[in-house]
This record gives C-alpha cells, sequence and structure tokens, in this order.
C-alpha cells in the first residue's frame, strides 16, 4: 500500500488528529456545506438568485478550509477524496472513511434542510422540492406551463454528463494545486472557495450543480424524480475527479504525491 503523502494544508501536524477526528471533521463540515449553500437555495433561493446560491457554496467552502483543512483536509466531496487518492494523498481505507463520514454528513443535512422547510405552510414538497439535481424535464431550465407540467424540457442527460465531469475535474484540480506543498497555503481557500462559486454560475441552470454525489445524495430522497436520475451525479463526478488528479499529476509531474527528481 502506498503511504499516505501529506499536503501543504495538513503539514503542520497532520498526525495530532486520529482518523475518527479527521472524519468526524469531514462528516461536520459536509453537513455544513449543504445545509448553507443548498439551504441558501431552498430557504432564499428567490430572493438571492443564482449568484447568491453560488456565493454560498463558495464561501462556505471558503471558510471550511481554513477551519477543517488542517484536521482532514477538507474535502468534503467524495470526488475530492478519489482525486486525493489516485495521487496518494489518502489511503484506501481513510478515503472509504472520508466517504461514509461526507454521505452521514450531507444525509443529516438534506434531513434538517426538509424539516425547516417543511415548517414554512406555503412549502410543497412536490412543487418546490429541495434543490436536488436533474437533467430534461428535471433542469432548471425546464419551461413549465401556466397550470404546472413541463411544457418543454431543460437541458439534456449529455449536456449535463459534460459538465458534471469538466467542473468536477476542474474542481479537483484546483484543489491539489492549490494545497500542493510548494503552493501557498494561505490562498488556497480563496482559490478552491471561488472556484467552486464560478462552477455554480456555470451549472446551475443546467442540472443545478451537483460536482458532489454526497451533495446529491443528501437532498434526491425529497424531490420527486431525483432519486431516478441521481446515479448521473454520483458517478460523473467521481470521473471527474479522477481526470482532475490525472491532470494533476501530469502538469505537476507527480507520482502517487510525490515530486518526480
Amino acid at each position: 500500500m502506498t503511504p499516505e503523502r501529506e499536503t501543504n494544508l495538513e503539514e503542520f501536524g497532520p498526525d495530532d488528529f486520529s482518523d475518527l477526528k479527521k472524519c468526524i471533521a469531514e462528516a461536520i463540515g459536509t453537513f455544513v456545506l449543504v445545509f448553507s449553500a443548498v439551504g441558501t437555495a431552498v430557504f432564499a433561493g428567490a430572493k438571492v438568485g443564482n449568484l447568491g446560491v453560488a456565493l454560498a457554496f463558495g464561501l462556505t467552502l471558503l471558510f471550511l478550509v481554513y477551519t477543517i483543512g488542517p484536521i482532514s483536509g477538507c474535502h468534503v466531496n467524495p470526488a475530492v477524496t478519489l482525486g486525493q487518492l489516485i495521487v496518494g494523498h489518502v489511503t484506501p481505507v481513510r478515503a472509504i472513511g472520508y466517504w461514509i463520514a461526507q454521505i452521514v454528513g450531507g444525509l443529516i443535512a438534506g434531513i434538517t434542510i426538509f424539516a425547516v422547510a417543511s415548517s414554512l405552510p406555503s412549502y410543497d414538497r412536490a412543487t418546490d422540492g429541495l434543490g436536488a439535481n436533474g437533467w430534461g424535464a428535471h433542469s432548471p431550465s425546464a419551461i413549465e406551463g401556466p397550470l404546472g407540467g413541463v411544457i418543454e424540457n431543460g437541458y439534456g442527460i449529455g449536456a449535463t454528463m459534460i459538465v458534471e465531469v469538466l467542473l468536477t475535474a476542474l474542481l479537483v484540480f484546483v484543489v491539489l494545486a492549490s494545497t500542493d506543498q510548494i503552493s501557498d497555503v494561505l490562498n488556497a481557500g480563496i482559490a478552491i472557495g471561488f472556484s467552486l462559486a464560478v462552477i455554480h454560475l456555470i451549472a446551475i441552470p443546467i442540472d443545478n450543480t451537483s460536482v458532489n454525489p454526497a451533495r446529491s445524495i443528501a437532498v434526491a430522497f425529497y424531490q420527486d424524480g431525483a432519486l431516478a436520475q441521481l446515479w448521473l451525479f454520483i458517478v460523473f463526478p467521481l470521473i471527474g475527479g479522477a481526470v482532475g488528479a490525472l491532470v494533476y499529476t501530469l502538469l505537476f509531474g507527480r507520482d502517487r504525491g510525490v515530486r518526480a527528481s
């Protein structure tokens, strides 16, 4: 088994935290990301618009990098953990622990968002949903008729696959590059956070932006039609994470997290 390599983000005493504490940090971080950002879309989306939702995702990830980053590396995303696994920054055992923690944290956030939304008398789960991802009739760009029902589908499955692979690859590449041991760790949160914000500005109209399987799993149970399409928002962000890791390895000249001599 390839030994774990620490990133610049974790270089200040990575052994000070047990695996349990690292997994707890990932669960808490994923909860905060989903509740804060998806919660913004559900509770305030009509008021803040796509820009506000994009900033909620980006700014939440930004402050998480600086708070739990020194503990766990602040993956809060199974695709990011896969990228870190591919380049040798985490072991397979730790990656599995992170994936479980991220999904659990996301699911708890989804339940919490639904509980809060349901307390509003005008909230209708079937009509309002819970910020889930989707394509076709479930794309945010689908056009509804005056009496309800979709009269014209939004972006299709092909476009959704493309953006999820490309944008997740971009996110994972930025995470790996900005936390590399030759990078300035003080700027990592800014780079990562604003990258996620830009990614959401691009993809919210297409499929509500996943680039994070834990985020998609967290709320798919509360929106009609979302579960049937959930597989795409698990598979293709993971493919994108692998692509981002390979691009990072190619450009930074690394072999499993070690600079080539």
